[in-house]
């Protein structure tokens, strides 16, 4: 064999594949119209259909002939056919693909031909899914509500396009077959659309569905651009049936007035197929997937009697008992799953719950078409009604015809088209829409309560309709109906918030920085203004600790014994009430011992009989001193902890100059209710507040007006002046009263605050066994 020899034969056996011909399978010629082509296929689907032909060829057979119609059912493909006799099963290359003979040599065009897009050489699969700006605002984003699409985008002289393209040719023969939308976007020609997307960088793959864009950002394969586009759609499309729930499903008909569909499988994930078919139809059918490798669903199986060797798939309408139409399959294909799906996607009586369900049952009249008749019922949903609605629904059943349409209507939620028609009285009305804006003609039939009259009258009325269209002879003008789902629009909102959520946590993740660019810019500028805030909160509170502390009153007003109703501190209080701790055994260590730098302790000293006295005139005394961070407020009480005290005072050697009073026996006891003290715990002083004498002295006068209010320096030049009488009677007299220790506390506070009053340091402060009470 001489090498012209090879290279012709070689030549001959690329052409030498099997090409299919659809015009030949079907049996029609190159100019029949969709009509005819579509009456062929019904006829050959029935008669080449795997559960009637039991021919072992009739499968494939079955599977060519689906194939064929959806290649000439469609514009596109068809034309795509006619003009380069290619199917979406070969490789649909224009021009001349396998080379030419030069001088005896066989030689490979295409190997000097580099594989870039340009639109000259660009790929022909690629070229019938090209995408323009207004093609996709006005076909694809309304159609992106019904079935999802995957668009790639590209560019000229795109290394990365080259090595995707084997996987996106896989992909989207798969995807297209399965009813996925298909688009490419050249960058160089459609920059506006490709901006629109916000695809900035080529190769891009991403999703369109319900008008949103998702971009994809894993590697491209095919296992991953399947689960992308499985992940696009909502994930309440299709729900699982069992045994226990299948009752729950299937009653589930009239509250939204849908039909329901059980697809019946073995795989254990809901098949794509399914799921996209669930999307198309999700505002006509409710949607249920049944396991049959699961134990639960082995009732179900056995009730429907389901072949376990095919999937299986049931409508069910009113009766959930019996499935209205049933299709069973293997391999089923959407063509033949989307005609099942139309001829069933309404109840046999559905109710009008929205204009745009009375638009489908009820269409205008159209003078090319036939006429569409509406028998309408006009009933309720209390309990009175149920009989002639089911009366309604048995006469539909059984008298359903192509040109009539069975609906009701409950008259509590439909009150102004009900106004309308029922004006004489009837409850059963048949009616013609004739325009858009509303008008229809109609005429009363009867008033409707299920007797065998009731039926006989509307069946005459029906028949005399067929003949003679003229007896609708009222007309009037119908107002739009009223949307009884409106209320679910909160939870579809809800969903959508949720949907749109896990987009941007899924964008922030895989860094799309370019199209999240808005909104982290919404994001940091709120952040920015908050953080703002706080250091502007955080710098004004500082200022407001290094205010000076108003000054006390002058000495002289001190002297003459002026009320001292406390002073002011210079931070306002945080709180309407003041926070008073027990200094214990519990709390030494962290009210005490351990406090922090610049904090002190203002500790009040009680006993067991003048504590709620005390306490109460002690909160009112250092109220205006809560505001400051730095001060704590305790109580001791002495009558457990005495020997504590004791020991601090002995410490306190310079603040020992305390009275004390002899009892019956002539021991010396001190009384410490009323005093109080303010601890520094980590520079070990302490500042001393001893109550002021209120008892009547020699000449009858207070000695509140001789008291000192600041301790023992003040109180021991006043003691100087104007000794007490030791007597007996004198010194009963001069007994403190309780209510009148504090008068003089808020003055003792204003110099603490001042940092003027004396401090007494201590070498230590008392153990902890000094201030656990003795058991």
């Amino acid at each position: 064999m001489t090498p012209t020899d090879t290279s012709s034969s070689f030549f001959r056996a690329t052409h030498a594949g099997p090409e299919m011909d659809p015009y030949k399978i079907l049996g029609v010629t190159r100019s029949a119209s969709q009509a005819e082509i579509k009456k062929v296929y019904k006829r050959l689907a029935k008669e080449w259909h795997p559960d009637k032909n039991k021919n072992p060829g009739a499968e494939d057979m079955f599977i060519k002939i689906t194939k064929s119609y959806e290649i000439l059912s469609n514009e596109d493909k068809r034309a795509n056919y006619d003009r380069y006799g290619q199917t979406d099963d070969t490789q649909p290359y224009s021009g001349n693909r396998y080379g030419q003979r030069h001088d005896s040599f066989y030689f490979d065009e295409s190997f000097f031909n580099f594989p870039f897009n340009s639109k000259n050489h660009r790929d022909f699969a690629d070229s019938k899914y090209i995408l323009h700006f207004n093609q996709y605002v006005s076909d694809v984003v309304p159609d992106s509500y019904k079935r999802p699409y995957l668009i790639k985008i590209t560019s000229d002289w795109c290394f990365s396009c080259i090595h995707i393209e084997p996987v996106w040719k896989e992909v989207v023969q798969e995807m297209e077959a399965l009813g996925v939308g298909i688009g490419v976007v050249d960058v160089g020609y459609e920059r506006r659309l490709a901006n629109h997307l916000g695809a900035h960088r080529t190769p891009s793959i991403l999703g369109v569905i319900n008008g949103k864009v998702t971009f994809f950002h894993y590697a491209v394969a095919k296992e991953h651009l399947r689960q992308f586009v499985e992940d696009l759609l909502p994930q309440r499309l299709v729900e699982r049936v069992t045994d226990k729930n299948d009752l729950q499903f299937l009653n589930s008909w009239h509250e939204l007035n849908k039909p329901h569909v059980l697809l019946f499988d073995q795989v254990p994930v809901v098949p794509l197929l399914f799921k996209l078919t669930a999307f198309a139809y999700k505002d006509y059918l409710q949607f249920g997937y049944v396991d049959q490798g699961l134990s639960e669903t082995a009732n179900l199986q056995k009730q429907f009697n389901i072949n376990t060797y095919a999937p299986t798939m049931l409508v069910f309408k009113e009766n959930i008992d019996k499935p209205a139409d049933i299709i069973q399959a293997k391999g089923m294909k959407k063509q033949i799953i989307d005609e099942f799906m139309s001829n069933n996607k309404f109840l046999l009586v559905p109710r009008l719950v929205n204009q745009k369900l009375f638009d489908e049952l009820c269409p205008v009249k159209q003078f090319h078409r036939r006429r569409k008749y509406c028998v309408l019922l006009i009933t309720g949903d209390e309990e009175t009604f149920s009989f002639g609605n089911q009366a309604f629904l048995s006469f539909a059943s059984t008298n359903a015809k192509e040109v009539v349409r069975y609906a009701y209507v409950y008259q509590r939620l439909q009150q102004p088209l009900c106004d309308i028609l029922i004006l004489f009285l009837t409850q059963v009305v048949i009616l013609e829409r004739r325009n858009a804006a509303g008008k229809a003609l109609f005429k009363p039939v009867t008033a409707w309560n299920g007797s065998e009259e009731d039926k006989q009258r509307l069946l005459e009325e029906l028949e005399r309709l067929q003949k003679d269209p003229s007896i609708l002879i009222h007309d009037a003008m119908l107002p739009e109906l009223n949307n009884e789902f409106a209320s679910m629009f909160v939870i579809r909102w809800i969903y959508a918030s949720y949907d749109y959520l896990s987009e941007v946590i899924d964008d922030i993740l895989h860094n799309n920085w370019r199209e999240m660019m808005p909104l982290l810019s919404l994001i940091f500028s709120a952040l920015f203004i908050l953080f703002g805030t706080v250091v502007i909160q955080a710098f004004s509170d500082s200022s407001d600790d290094k205010q000076t502390k108003p000054k006390a009153k002058d000495g002289t007003k001190a002297e003459n014994g002026s009320p001292g109703t406390g002073g002011t501190s210079s931070r306002p209080p945080k709180k309407n009430f003041v926070e008073v701790t027990e200094l214990t055994d519990i709390t030494y260590m962290s009210n005490l011992v351990k406090l922090r730098p610049g904090h002190m302790n203002i500790v009040l000293v009680l006993t067991d009989a003048s504590k709620n006295i005390l306490l109460s005139k002690f909160a009112k005394e250092v109220y205006s001193f809560t505001g400051s961070l730095t001060l704590h407020f305790s109580f001791l009480n002495i009558d457990k902890h005495s020997h504590w005290m004791n020991t601090l005072l002995e410490y306190a050697q310079d603040a020992t100059q305390i009275d004390a009073e002899e009892d019956d026996s002539g021991n010396h006891k001190i009384d410490y209710t009323g005093y109080v003290l303010a601890l520094n715990g980590h520079k070990k002083y302490l500042c001393l507040f001893k109550p002021v004498y209120t008892g009547e002295d020699l000449d009858n006068k207070s000695s509140e007006d001789e008291g000192g209010a600041s301790g023992g320096r003040s109180r021991s030049s006043s003691r100087d002046d104007h000794p007490p009488r030791k007597s007996n009677r004198s010194r009963s007299i001069s007994t403190l009263q309780i209510h009148h220790k504090l008068d003089r506390l808020g003055l003792w506070m204003e110099r603490l605050m001042e940092g003027t009053l004396p401090r007494y340091y201590i070498p230590a402060w008392p153990g902890l066994d000094k201030i656990t009470p003795v058991k």
